[in-house]
């Protein structure tokens, strides 16, 4: 019995500090963060409309390396289409195992891979597999939940691959971002699609154009590419507009 009321004060506790917590956000009206009950996949925080996704954990990346995912997904083509040149410098944010980032990094020969992660796991393994593979042009970078901790002026192009939604706090993200994307830099999303009901991941994780439009419009960015060459995800590209 005892053991049961202190399980239902801890509910009572949890539940009444949320409640607290989205109550000071509403009177907030400098944030741009809302919160609601957590959904079973999202942390309870809303972005314009949009709540967010749990990350998913390093302990994911036999998911990230599966011999299928390029029959799934395309993902030479949507290397293919990266507009890059050898002497780009592109930041791969949320760079997990570097599934991107060591297929891009032979393409940039004369330029940098910044392979950014906010676990620790996943920058020591970056780290390693870089030297094994010999990628000098590979830096594995410890980013934060508000910043990818990166040079500003420095990057070509960001891209974000099934990551974006998961971002804590996208807004403050972005514009650390925004900082260090050249002029003329550019942002990819690749998100699976959030209008198809038929693809087959769970609904946080996926992202419709409206609504990725709508954050990074919010941002100072405009989309200037919808490419729809992939089989099951959106293939974004936003620049800064002008100011």
């Amino acid at each position: 019995m005892r053991q049961l009321r202190f399980y239902c004060f801890f509910i009572f506790l949890m539940s009444f500090n949320l409640a607290c917590q989205a109550q000071s956000n509403s009177k907030d009206s400098k944030s741009p963060y809302k919160y609601k009950t957590p959904s079973w996949d999202g942390i309870g925080k809303v972005y314009l409309g949009r709540e967010i996704s749990h990350i998913m954990g390093f302990a994911g990346k036999d998911w990230l390396e599966r011999d299928s995912r390029e029959a799934e997904e395309g993902v030479s083509i949507a290397i293919k289409n990266l507009p890059i040149t050898s002497s780009s410098v592109v930041a791969d944010i949320g760079a997990g195992s570097g599934y991107y980032s060591f297929r891009i990094a032979p393409l940039v020969s004369e330029g940098k891979v910044y392979a950014v992660d906010v676990q620790d796991a996943a920058v020591n393994f970056l780290k390693e597999r870089s030297e094994e593979l010999g990628f000098n042009n590979v830096v594995a970078v410890k980013g934060s939940s508000t910043s990818p901790n990166l040079p500003e002026n420095a990057i070509d192009l960001a891209i974000f691959v099934d990551v974006y939604h998961e971002l804590e706090f996208p807004e403050e993200m972005l514009q650390n971002l925004r900082k260090s994307l050249k002029s003329d830099g550019k942002i990819l999303l690749i998100e699976y699609r959030g209008e198809d009901p038929t693809v087959p991941i769970k609904p946080l994780h996926k992202m419709t154009v409206r609504q990725a439009k709508k954050e990074l419009e919010a941002n100072g960015f405009e989309l200037v590419e919808n490419r729809q060459f992939l089989k099951i995800q959106h293939f974004l590209v936003f620049q800064k507009k002008d100011e």
